[in-house]
């Protein structure tokens, strides 16, 4: 339940305002859990219009003269067949809105409120019909196409990490709500005394608003939150883990949910990571030693880009690590907006520029572009199968391989090797050799005739290609077949 005063404050507002604008509702006993649904999709997409956080509707209050008469209006004792009217509201709404009813009592007169976030990445429908309010009419979205293009177009212009992700009732709460410890141990500066100079730098970095209301915005929450639990609309974008004995999803040994912001758990996620993760045993000059399987600055660097580049719009998963036997593989919502093949070369494009933006003056990532080029290059060094890019209907899978010798990979691992070797010398303002890929796989010298096998099957999968076809084959070098 909302602070008495907030929405005391909201009703008394809206009485006093000389219309009834188009995100606000005035009924007194109209109880039809139908029209409720409608109300909500109009209200919202309407909010979105306006560019506002909130609509209301508030029962209790006569429209027209706007006298305070007290309703009757009990919503938790309304039932939609054998369903509660909430629980029947949210599952007769797509995509989820954020709403909440709660009761007052004003100049002795009982009133109810509902309180309806504005639709943020697509129309609010309730059972399918998307709904907007002209004037203070309701109608159907569908009869009014310019209102339809305004919308999407609003839509569009209000990325993810500014909308709001919960409302609270004054400066404590923010505090309370958001880890300002690591947002200045992060940027390597002091915890200014005054807590009103933190007020003014998360206004400044767009991690909440002040615009009427206190207002957390997805960055800040995304960030920074406490606890994710307490953000609706976030929780379920928490970082999971898990661990699995073998090499297959039977076994699942244990999973680790992440339960605060990414940003203020993040070296204590990749510290957890690098824990749960096999070890080599190398035997040096002087003494034996355990290293990772894997290399660390490649796993942060895809931990870090499944963080970044995932798609929020996609609801109910979040980035996901899963930890085998012989691999790991790191998954994130969203499919990206650049072709898989060439992650290497081309130019970042981020789905989410104001959370990389944070990220990177905070230390957690590198500068754009330079983040699977690394990964490519740490695989190399350690020798291991090429990482192994996969696009599912809405997920997009990185996976990284256990040590394999060349001997014990498939023809695939070796012609994906070859190829991802290829685009790395490319971008190094190179090109791939006979000798550059003896060298990747570890082969000696007098091996040059197994890169030679391995490089003419690249070729024949058209992976790669020859820079100069009528070169001697001795100094033949490729570049991917892109290039």
């Amino acid at each position: 339940m909302m602070q008495v005063t907030y929405l005391a404050n909201i009703i008394q507002q809206k009485i006093k305002s000389l219309d009834e604008d188009s995100v606000t509702e005035f009924k007194v006993n109209n109880i039809n859990p139908e029209t409720i649904g409608e109300y909500i999709s109009a209200l919202s997409n309407s909010a979105a219009l306006k560019n506002v956080s909130q609509a209301f509707l508030i029962w209790g209050v006569e429209d027209g003269t706007k006298k305070i008469v007290g309703t009757d209006f009990y919503p938790a004792s309304v039932k939609k067949g054998n369903e509660d009217l909430e629980s029947w509201l949210a599952h007769s709404l797509s995509p989820r809105v954020s709403f909440e009813f709660s009761e007052i009592t004003l100049e002795d007169k009982r009133l109810v409120i509902l309180i309806i976030e504005k639709a943020t990445y697509q129309p609010i429908k309730f059972k399918g019909e998307e709904y907007v309010r002209i004037g203070s009419y309701k109608k159907k979205l569908k009869d009014f196409p310019e209102k339809e293009k305004n919308l999407w177009s609003t839509f569009a212009n209000n990325p993810f990490e500014y909308q709001i992700a919960k409302i609270v009732g004054n400066k404590e709460e923010v505090l309370s709500a958001l880890d300002y410890e690591s947002y200045y141990r992060l940027l390597h500066l002091a915890i200014p005394e005054n807590k009103d100079l933190i007020i003014e730098n998360f206004i400044s970095d767009k991690l909440i608003k002040n615009e009427g209301n206190w207002e957390i915005t997805n960055l800040g929450a995304i960030l920074f939150a406490n606890k994710l639990a307490d953000f609706e609309t976030l929780y379920r974008k928490a970082t999971r883990i898990i661990i699995y004995r073998g090499k297959g999803k039977t076994a699942a040994q244990h999973e680790r949910l992440g339960d605060r912001g990414y940003a203020s758990e993040f070296e204590e996620l990749i510290q957890y990571v690098n824990n749960q993760l096999p070890v080599n045993e190398v035997i040096g000059t002087a003494l034996r030693k355990d290293v990772p399987m894997y290399p660390e600055l490649a796993v942060r660097e895809l931990i870090v880009n499944a963080l970044i580049h995932q798609d929020f719009t996609i609801t109910g998963t979040g980035p996901t690590i899963e930890i085998f036997e012989n691999r790991m593989e790191i998954t994130n919502p969203g499919i990206p907006l650049i072709q898989v093949e060439r992650f290497l070369d081309s130019p970042p494009r981020s789905r989410n520029e104001a959370l990389a933006s944070l990220m990177r003056r905070m230390g957690i990532c590198e500068e754009r572009g330079s983040g699977i080029d690394k990964v490519v290059a740490e695989t190399e060094e350690y020798q291991l199968p090429a990482p192994l890019i996969r696009l599912y209907e809405e997920h997009l899978k990185v996976s990284l391989f256990a040590h394999k010798s060349l001997n014990d990979m498939t023809r695939e691992e070796k012609i994906q090797a070859t190829y991802m070797h290829a685009c790395l010398k490319y971008v190094e303002q190179d090109a791939m050799s006979n000798q550059t890929l003896r060298e990747r796989f570890g082969l000696i010298d007098t091996k040059n005739s197994v890169a030679s096998r391995i490089i003419k099957e690249a070729l024949t999968e058209g992976k790669i290609k020859a820079i100069d076809p009528n070169t001697s084959t001795r100094y033949m070098k490729y570049i991917p077949h892109w290039a």
